[in-house]
C-alpha cells in the first residue's frame, strides 16, 4: 500500500514523504531536520523509511534545509543538470549537496531503487521548475508544487496518474483586492508565478481519467486563498465534468501543519 503525507505545503516550507514504509522518496526538503524526524516517528516512520530526495526547484521554501538532510542521512538527491549546477552554488546547499547529488536524464523514466522517476519541466521562476511522474508499489504519482500555467505535458502525465499532487494557489479576487504591490501581483499571475484556484480547475478538467483517484491541492497561499475557496473551485471542475460524488478523493494540503498520512 502506498502512502503519501505532506509534511508542510506552502511558502513556509515545502516536503512530501511517498512510499510504503519500508522505500520511498521525500520531495523537497523545506522542513528543519528535527521537524522532519520527529513527523515520521509520529507516523510510524523513520528516517530510513525514504532511499532519496526529488528537488523540483531552487526557491528556498523548497530547499532551506537541503544541507543539513544531506549532512545528516546522505542519502542521494535527485535533480535535473541545470538545477544541480545552481545547488553546488546556492548558499544554502554548497558545502553539502556534492557528495549527495544525482543527475537524472531528460524525457524518459529513470529507474531507482525505490521507484520509477520521470521529471517534466513546469514554468515558475526559479532557475529551472519541474514536476515529477514516480511510479512505485504499482501506482502512479504525478506532484507540481509551483506552477505557473499548465503545459501539454504536465496534462499528459497527470492524464496516466491514479493520484495527483496540483497547486491551487490563489483566488484571484482576493489576490487584486488584497495589499500586496502590483508588482509582487504581476509576478504571479502572469504565467511563470503560481497557478489560481480558476487554473487548477481547468487543469482538473483536462486531465480527468477513469484511473484518477486522487486529488491533493497544495501551496495555498495563506493570504490570497482559502482552503474552502480552492476546495470548492476544483470540487466543481469534478461535476462538471461528469464525476460522481466521492469517485475521486478530493483533499486540501495544510499549510504550516503535516497532512495526515494517506493510503493511496
Amino acid at each position: 500500500m502506498l502512502r503519501f503525507m505532506s509534511l508542510s505545503s506552502g511558502s513556509c516550507g515545502n516536503c512530501y514523504y511517498l512510499g510504503t514504509g519500508e522505500k520511498g522518496l521525500l520531495i523537497d526538503a523545506g522542513v528543519s531536520f528535527r521537524r522532519f524526524k520527529k513527523i515520521l516517528e509520529d507516523n510510524s516512520l523513520s528516517p530510513d523509511s525514504f532511499g532519496g530526495i526529488l528537488i523540483t526547484h531552487d526557491h528556498l521554501d523548497h530547499i532551506r534545509h537541503l544541507g543539513a538532510f544531506c549532512r545528516k542521512l546522505h542519502k542521494p538527491v535527485y535533480t535535473t543538470s541545470v538545477l544541480r549546477n545552481a545547488l553546488l552554488r546556492h548558499t544554502f546547499t554548497s558545502g553539502s549537496f556534492g557528495g549527495c547529488s544525482r543527475v537524472l536524464e531528460e524525457g524518459v523514466w529513470n529507474d531507482l531503487d525505490m521507484a520509477s522517476v520521470r521529471y517534466f519541466i513546469i514554468p515558475h521562476d526559479a532557475t529551472q521548475t519541474v514536476g515529477y511522474a514516480v511510479d512505485m508499489d504499482g501506482h502512479r504519482f504525478v506532484i507540481m508544487t509551483d506552477i505557473g500555467r499548465m503545459t501539454d505535458e504536465a496534462v499528459e502525465l497527470a492524464s496516466t496518474a491514479d493520484t495527483v499532487v496540483l497547486e491551487s494557489n490563489y483566488d484571484m479576487d482576493m489576490l487584486m483586492g488584497g495589499s500586496y504591490t502590483y508588482e509582487l501581483k504581476m509576478r504571479i499571475v502572469q504565467g511563470n508565478g503560481h497557478l489560481s484556484n480558476d487554473e487548477c480547475a481547468s487543469a482538473i478538467r483536462r486531465f480527468i481519467h477513469p484511473g484518477l483517484k486522487n486529488i491533493f491541492l497544495c501551496h495555498l497561499s495563506e493570504n490570497n486563498n482559502t482552503p474552502d475557496l480552492a476546495f470548492r473551485s476544483a470540487e466543481a471542475a469534478l461535476e462538471q465534468a461528469g464525476v460522481e460524488r466521492g469517485t475521486i478523493a478530493l483533499r486540501c494540503l495544510p499549510r504550516r501543519t503535516p497532512s495526515p498520512l494517506f493510503l493511496l
